[in-house]
């Protein structure tokens, strides 16, 4: 799927592109064409990408990237027809790159492009509340409600028989149909990515988006940041309560339920059927299997296998659990 959000500033010839970004390259490349940075599944032929763990082995080793930031313990898992591009540090090196090509991800400023809705196309086919600013290439389907306060910043898409509540800001997301916001949430705002620097931390560009299939049901308060590289997704008809927060590149599966105060760190799935109670949290770049549950107040902190049952922190199966604290 094309994003609509953030313009692609490429192609760049690589040396150009490295010069840009200021990363040193003792390497003298073929004035290739770089199209655009990708992670290392999607990535194509003239695609940057970046690998800077063995956790993505597999999916560095099967890479159709042209070139790849990586360390110098990394190169070889990478395939030959990838040029490999050592740095000191991946992430930096990302996230310049990233920069070159998507100068405007960085911040998040309000849209200035936003309108009244009285004076937008959708006054009269949209049944609205009062001070409801609309952005620019917004699409709203058939048959939804917007609330009071609320704005849906530029090039939006929100499908058919859709509920969104009031005070609630969506940006940078595609909703599909028979979808319901609930009253305070912020959707498609940037994650919490940066690099710790003494002197001026290091903003992440986010160039993802976020994605909520049908029937799907998003609680009062809750926060979706969009995908850094890949995108934030929500499946179908799972049901999330209020105060959740969903982190970058999360993606979520179908049928899930997830109770109020939970939190997940950046770049994890969840299968289909998970169930969560309330107030648990889990930790980043973990998969959690089909039909899982997990109890209120668990940590999870390394993958779960399908169907399996756990609880307290560390997350540990039930049965154990509860002989444990017997």
């Amino acid at each position: 799927m094309i994003n609509p959000f953030f313009k692609n500033k490429g192609p760049f010839k690589i040396e150009k592109l490295l010069k840009l970004a200021e990363i040193n390259n003792d390497d003298k490349f073929n004035k290739f064409n770089v199209l655009d940075i990708k992670d290392l599944l999607t990535a194509k032929k003239n695609h940057i990408s970046f690998f800077h763990s063995k956790r993505y082995e597999s999916l560095a080793s099967k890479t159709n990237a042209s070139f790849c930031l990586t360390t110098k313990n990394l190169v070889n898992i990478l395939p030959r027809t990838c040029k490999k591009i050592i740095v000191n540090n991946v992430f930096i090196a990302t996230s310049k790159i990233t920069k070159v090509f998507y100068p405007d991800s960085i911040t998040d400023d309000f849209d200035i492009n936003v309108i009244d809705i009285n004076k937008s196309s959708y006054n009269k086919k949209v049944k609205y509340g009062k001070n409801v600013l609309i952005g620019k290439n917004v699409k709203i389907g058939k048959k939804c409600l917007i609330g009071h306060n609320t704005i849906i910043e530029s090039n939006v898409i929100i499908g058919d028989n859709c509920s969104i509540g009031s005070n609630v800001i969506i940006r940078n997301t595609i909703i599909n149909n028979f979808v319901n916001i609930l009253d305070g949430c912020v959707i498609g705002k940037k994650g919490f990515g940066f690099f710790p620097n003494k002197k001026k931390n290091i903003r992440y560009p986010h160039i993802g988006m976020v994605i909520i299939k049908d029937n799907t049901e998003i609680g009062c308060g809750s926060t979706i940041d969009r995908g850094s590289m890949s995108d934030t997704i929500i499946g179908k008809n799972s049901y999330l309560d209020n105060q959740i927060h969903i982190a970058h590149n999360n993606m979520i599966g179908d049928n899930c339920i997830i109770a109020a105060q939970v939190g997940l760190a950046g770049s994890s799935s969840l299968g289909d059927n998970v169930i969560i109670g309330g107030q648990a949290g889990i930790s980043g770049h973990l998969k959690i299997g089909n039909n899982v549950q997990i109890a209120g107040g668990s940590g999870v902190i390394k993958n779960i296998s399908d169907n399996s049952r756990v609880m307290g922190y560390p997350a540990k199966d039930l049965k154990s659990f509860i002989r444990g604290n017997k």
